[in-house]
């Protein structure tokens, strides 16, 4: 690693101004990287839901579809409204009650079911369609010209309008997420670091690291809306240690050459290089175990992440190291005294009690364990929005003045007959919480005959092949009184048509629940998999790694089990990644207490001694990586609007303080408990015992 160190300190300025022109690619990259902000498109396609959501498009021209809900507006301004909808792109179809009746025609003579499904006391109701998919670029658009053709009195509803309400959202709160977690890390290491002007050029670097991961995103073609609000911040938490390595071997160097700070740097460069590469492996590690998620995102934010630790380690070892050395002087003129104490006091009084700290992990481990596993989870993303977004008044409207809280689509034979028809849609509103049907054949009602019916109705709800019918329900998305009426819709639809399909936002979310329950076991296996193989490898031991996982996974259910105690709701994909994420970013702080007390017992001191030595050196790193990480998310927590990313970085900065005091208290206490039973299983440590034992001088265990 020397000649790679010496190549970086030779080549410094190339490799600067390499870095700022690639930042041009890496920029046009990002701008041009589509951000899907639809969390249900990335369910797997071969299930009904998704399989029925192509047939829609393919077989009618209709991707997503909304309500929209119009109020005080006299019925021959709806009927110009309903005109041009009909002329914004992406739109489909717009269905209203003079698609069926003449407008001069009294609403009142209407039959019941279909003046009540149009109509409330104060609102009229139009189904607008689009021929897009549901959070395609083109329907999203949509939603923002109709809201500008009818003004403050129109409020839409459905997963498109969700979907566009929240890239809004997003997109403003964006770049403040990035900039209060700059802020926050800068105070903390100007702070824990001996130098008050380091932490810019540390930004700097991790900042074209996450510049160049946000640009070859573009490869992938898309990413979603989470992984594109979390990336900046958790590359910024999850590598901003590699660039603390650095600098604290390049000090060190420094006072070993004080007349050439080039071979300092070279030397430092070529040590780092090995530190952050064991480092980065279990964080690496733990985002590709979301990989072996089937709800896909899991693989979105997996690659992206761990695509971006690695860029992450390529700049600390590359640019930042140019930087450093160029900006030498400053850097010197800003150095300050350590400003973080020493605990040296506080290691040995953890050591002495260590059996204190035992009983306390026992004690705290059940309900840990019990809250974990029974924190609430939401997977409904509507109801955790701002409450002034046009959606979500939207969908206040359609529950309290049409009864409508979610929305069914069912797709059957377009030959299936009237009587059939009539009979599905009867039984099927009989179901508890359903509150409106609607198909071709109970719309157009049996006094019509069909070959009269103008072909521009017909294809609205009828194809070819199949036909479209709506089932409105009182109950909300994801709750578990609809997931009963899907399973009841749908028993009713296969007694009629065995391949009929039940599609739309509930059902889907229903497949997400059962999805993501199994994905979270997968994930948290393989990641725990992963990790296990690492620290074994890495530290040549069989019971190391158990305790190094033990003491992270402890962390990882008090982290996820306070929700319960606190009677907070988390978003479902919280329960997936937070283990994962905390697992494969803290697990460095166990490793690097472990290796020191490996070193420590290898070098002939005694347990007690090895182990207050190891917790005495490592603590200050610990905290500073922890600290950082913590200052990375904490802010962005506070200040979002979108629940589901505020309350991933709340727990993901909870869970970086939480492993920090774990690791520094429960770790020495399990180090010194089963002291004996890792030297007798760990290879290093066993071959220095038989040496020993044979008559060869070497250290000692005792």
């Amino acid at each position: 690693m020397d000649k790679f160190g010496r190549a970086v300190v030779k080549l410094r300025i190339p490799i600067l101004i390499l870095s700022f022109l690639l930042l041009i690619p890496a920029g046009i990259g990002f701008i041009n990287t589509r951000i899907n902000y639809d969390i249900l498109s990335y369910l797997p396609g071969e299930i009904d839901t998704m399989k029925g959501q192509d047939i829609m498009l393919d077989e009618f021209g209709k991707g997503g579809f909304a309500f929209v809900v119009v109020d005080g507006m006299e019925d021959k301004d709806v009927a110009k409204l309903k005109k041009e909808f009909e002329k914004v792109d992406a739109v489909s179809d717009v269905l209203w009650y003079d698609s069926i009746a003449d407008i001069s025609l009294p609403k009142e003579v209407l039959p019941e079911d279909i003046y009540s499904f149009f109509n409330s006391d104060d609102s009229t109701m139009l189904a607008v369609f689009f021929d897009r998919a549901t959070s395609a670029d083109e329907s999203l658009e949509a939603v923002v010209t109709m809201r500008k053709l009818a003004g403050e009195q129109c409020f839409i509803s459905g997963m498109t309008a969700v979907v566009e309400d929240i890239k809004d959202l997003t997109m403003k709160e964006m770049t403040v997420y990035v900039i209060i977690a700059v802020i926050l890390l800068v105070i903390i290491l100007a702070f824990t670091m001996d130098s008050f002007l380091v932490p810019v050029f540390f930004m700097v670097s991790v900042g074209m690291a996450i510049v160049y991961n946000l640009g070859t995103n573009f490869i992938q073609g898309e990413i979603s809306f989470i992984t594109q609000a979390l990336a900046a911040v958790l590359q910024l938490a999850v590598t901003m240690d590699y660039s603390i390595f650095l600098w604290h071997s390049y000090k060190e160097q420094k006072q070993l050459h004080p007349e050439d700070n080039r071979e300092a740097m070279a030397i430092a460069v070529g040590k780092t290089f090995t530190s952050v590469v064991s480092s980065s492996i279990t964080t690496v590690a733990g985002f590709l175990a979301l990989c072996f998620m089937t709800f896909t995102l899991g693989l979105d934010l997996g690659i992206v992440m761990a695509k971006g630790v690695i860029l992450g380690v390529v700049c600390c070892i590359t640019v930042l190291p140019a930087m450093i050395l160029i900006f030498d002087k400053p850097l010197e003129k800003t150095s300050h005294k350590d400003l973080v104490p020493s605990f040296d006091r506080l290691s040995k009084w953890i050591v002495d009690h260590h059996g204190v700290f035992m009983v306390l992990f026992l004690v705290v481990l059940i309900p840990a364990v019990y809250g974990e596993t029974h924190t609430d989870v939401y997977y409904n993303l509507t109801d955790t929005l701002p409450k002034d977004l046009n959606s979500v008044m939207a969908a206040s409207k359609l529950e309290e003045e049409f009864n409508i809280s979610s929305t069914h689509i069912v797709m059957c034979r377009s030959d299936m007959e009237q009587k059939k028809v009539n009979m599905m849609m009867k039984e099927m509103g009989e179901v508890d919480g359903v509150s409106m049907t609607m198909a071709f054949d109970t719309l157009i009602g049996s006094s019509i005959p069909r070959e009269v019916v103008p072909d521009s109705i017909t294809k609205i709800l009828k194809g070819d092949q199949w036909q479209m019918m709506l089932v409105g329900s009182d109950y909300k998305v994801a709750s578990e009184e609809v997931n009963d009426q899907i399973d009841k819709l749908t028993q009713i639809l296969k007694s009629y048509d065995e391949n009929g399909m039940l599609i739309g936002e509930s059902a889907a979310t229903k497949d997400l629940i059962e999805i993501t329950n199994r994905d979270f076991q997968v994930v948290n296996f393989v990641s725990i998999a992963f990790v296990f193989v690492i620290i074994l490898v890495a530290l040549k031991s069989v019971t190391l790694p158990i305790i190094l996982v033990a003491v992270i996974e402890f962390a990882v259910f008090i982290n996820m089990g306070i929700p319960c105690y606190t009677h907070t709701v988390i978003p479902f994909i919280a329960s997936v990644v937070i283990g994962t994420i905390q697992l494969g970013a803290t697990v460095d702080y166990a490793i690097l207490m472990t290796t020191r007390y490996k070193a420590e017992r290898l070098g002939g001191q005694d347990k007690k001694e090895a182990v207050t030595v190891a917790l005495s050196t490592s603590i200050k790193s610990i905290m500073v990586s922890a600290l950082g990480f913590f200052a990375a998310t904490f802010g962005v927590g506070i200040y979002s609007s979108v629940d589901m990313i505020s309350q991933l970085c709340t727990l993901l900065s909870r869970g970086a303080l939480i492993s920090m005091v774990v690791v520094n208290t429960v770790l020495p206490s399990m180090l010194m408990l089963f002291d004996k039973v890792i030297i007798a299983t760990t290879l290093d440590m066993r071959k220095l015992r038989g040496s020993r034992e044979k008559g060869v001088k070497v250290p000692t265990f005792e």
